[in-house]
């Protein structure tokens, strides 16, 4: 599956998140992360995640089937261009 995860927690909790998904997915942005991931990979990646925040901030996903079902567009610089991965 393709996945978007975009998150807002407590600063307190920031760095063990943005350090957990980047074990995972490609940074995008400040908060938002994207990659492709076995449902097996998604389901630790997210009890981690939950582990962390303990119910106390927000992080969304987005799942997709396949990377290409849907369209990216990019306004201004592409800040981690990923195209080269497979």
């Amino acid at each position: 599956m393709y996945l978007i995860v975009v998150y807002d927690v407590d600063v307190s909790r920031v760095n063990s998140v943005r350090k957990t998904l980047r074990q995972f997915l490609n940074w995008i942005q400040n908060s938002v992360f994207e990659g492709e991931l076995a449902e097996s990979d998604f389901l630790e990646l997210k009890d981690r995640l939950k582990k962390i925040t303990k119910g106390e901030d927000s992080i969304i996903f987005f799942k997709f089937k396949a990377k290409y079902s849907f369209e990216k567009i990019i306004v201004g610089k592409d800040k981690s261009p990923v195209d080269n991965l497979i």
